[in-house]
């Protein structure tokens, strides 16, 4: 695909993409948008250290909570202003990450994640318990939305699902534009090198710990962003969505959407938002197709959905290119 035509096609996105809430005209299906979004950035996350280094963490909802519950604390209990409070969350959960994530990787394979999944019960658990401060399985509710934004006279309110949308939807481009930066960098490329065999990174006299732990913590971070978030949109917390199931679906999204892409957690982000709520009209056998597609998608699609399709595009572009190619004249 030439340059130019990757331009047009991030263009076309872009412009569908800003357009897209004035073409909903129903409220709902934007408010999976926003949450897609929202899990995109936390897909994005997930990617750095799944899909670049190889390591699958089980952690990135508790991540995501530590993320929610620090920018709800601060701007609810505390009473900073909401806009400073999403934008200490991250740091929040990115500190705690690079606490726990320097001795969980000195251990590889099954047992980190074994590891990540501890951590994960952990957070969910305290928050569960320290009911004092976060409110329990009771949950803190009136967490305020940002304030709106005045630029250049135009006034951007994020009091509506549509204001709140451009938000995300800049969040979740930042978190790709992050990840492309760092898959073309030094760093990106020591990663996948762990991906492929950590133990030539470390013959080399390179340091692989050192860039397991930069992605781990920068998963922690878009963690704790996507978490802070959620919590001004949805507008009330409780320690339930950041279960294991969140950090499984994080893996799930990043999976069936493309390790190691780019877009891949973006398409698997919204499939894994959408899909469920598209299987409700089948409420007794949700679960059932759920995973049964799920389970057909690994099967037949392992390296995701983006891959595959870039790979059928090349093909046919492959064959287009032979048959436009002019033939030799057979004649003498």
């Amino acid at each position: 695909m030439s340059r130019a035509l990757r331009v047009g096609i991030g263009a076309a996105v872009a412009l569908a993409a800003l357009a897209l809430p004035h073409a909903l005209t129903v409220p709902y299906f934007l408010h999976l948008t926003i949450l897609a979004c929202i899990w995109t950035v936390l897909a994005q996350g997930q990617n750095l250290v799944q899909g670049f280094s190889g390591y699958v963490s089980i952690a990135a909802g508790g991540f995501m909570a530590i993320g929610a519950y620090a920018s709800a604390l601060l701007s609810v209990k505390g009473g900073w202003p909401v806009w400073t409070s999403m934008a200490l969350a991250p740091f929040v959960a990115a500190a705690l990450a690079l606490v726990v994530g320097y001795p969980s990787l000195r251990v590889k394979g099954h047992y980190f994640a074994i590891v990540t999944l501890a951590y994960n019960l952990v957070i969910v658990t305290v928050l569960n318990n320290y009911e004092s401060f976060t409110g329990g399985e009771a949950g803190m509710p009136n967490i305020q939305r940002p304030a709106a934004l005045v630029l250049g006279g135009l006034q951007l309110s994020f009091a509506g699902r549509e204001g709140y949308y451009y938000l995300v939807l800049l969040a979740a481009a930042a978190a790709t534009a992050g990840g492309a930066l760092v898959l073309h960098s030094r760093v990106g490329r020591v990663l996948i090198a762990i991906r492929q065999n950590e133990m030539v990174v470390d013959a080399l006299g390179v340091a692989a710990w050192r860039y397991k732990l930069f992605a781990f913590v920068a998963s922690g971070f878009l963690a704790g962003l996507a978490g802070a978030l959620y919590a001004h949109f949805i507008g009330f917390l409780n320690p339930e969505p950041f279960g294991t199931d969140q950090s499984m679906n994080a893996i799930l999204a990043v999976t069936l959407g493309g390790s190691g892409t780019l877009l891949g957690p973006i398409v698997g982000a919204f499939l894994v938002v959408t899909l469920p709520e598209y299987l409700r009209v089948a409420d007794t056998y949700r679960l059932v197709v759920y995973g049964l597609l799920l389970v057909l998608a690994t099967i037949f699609m392992p390296r995701g959905i983006v891959p595959m399709v870039s790979r059928g595009f090349r093909g046919m572009a492959t064959r287009l290119a032979a048959a436009l190619r002019p033939r030799p004249d057979p004649t003498p």
